[in-house]
């Protein structure tokens, strides 16, 4: 695929990935935020009355 390099080891396996920005940028970002909402699955929520109410405190929200 134009655009993308693999880096291999000593033994030819793939162990890291070289990307144009340029051309796959956005995919790129896509696949970043999918790592970080799986990486985030098992957190606990915080309920949105708390965060406003946070918020009301500190002076941030009205």
């Amino acid at each position: 695929m134009n655009g993308i390099q693999f880096v291999t080891d000593e033994k030819g396996r793939k162990v890291a990935v070289q990307i144009d920005l340029k051309k796959h940028g956005a995919a790129l970002e896509d696949f970043w935020d999918g790592l970080i909402s799986e990486s985030r699955r098992k957190e606990k929520g915080i309920p949105l009355e708390k965060i406003k109410a946070d918020r009301v405190k500190r002076g941030r929200l009205r």
